[in-house]
């Protein structure tokens, strides 16, 4: 099953109901985070540099690919789509990811 979540709607839940909703939770924590601004990880996140940079967007897609795969290893990404208005310097983002399987000694397939 391929979960997706969006930058366009940020909403949060206190307690995730389950362990998808806690993933991508997670997963758009990660891609909405920038580096250096949480004080006892200042690896999380992603970098801030290419905000005031011409949008890239293999390079976007590269380090969102990159940082979920470090700070949530539950998530594969399978797809980052760019949609908005790109010209108007609006951009959002939607990150598709599944589930990573792991086997009965918590070692991932």
């Amino acid at each position: 099953m391929i979960y997706e979540v969006t930058t366009a709607a940020a909403d949060l839940k206190i307690i995730p109901a389950n362990e998808p909703e806690e993933i991508a939770q997670n997963v758009l924590m990660i891609i909405t985070t920038p580096k250096f601004t949480v004080p006892l990880d200042r690896g999380f996140g992603i970098r801030a540099t290419m905000l005031d940079a011409p949008i890239n967007q293999a390079k976007i897609a590269a380090e969102i690919v990159s940082a979920v795969k470090e700070f949530e290893p539950r998530a594969q990404i399978t797809n980052v789509i760019f949609d908005g208005e790109l010209a108007n310097g609006e951009l959002n983002i939607r990150v598709q990811f599944k589930l990573v399987e792991r086997n009965l000694r918590g070692g991932v397939f």
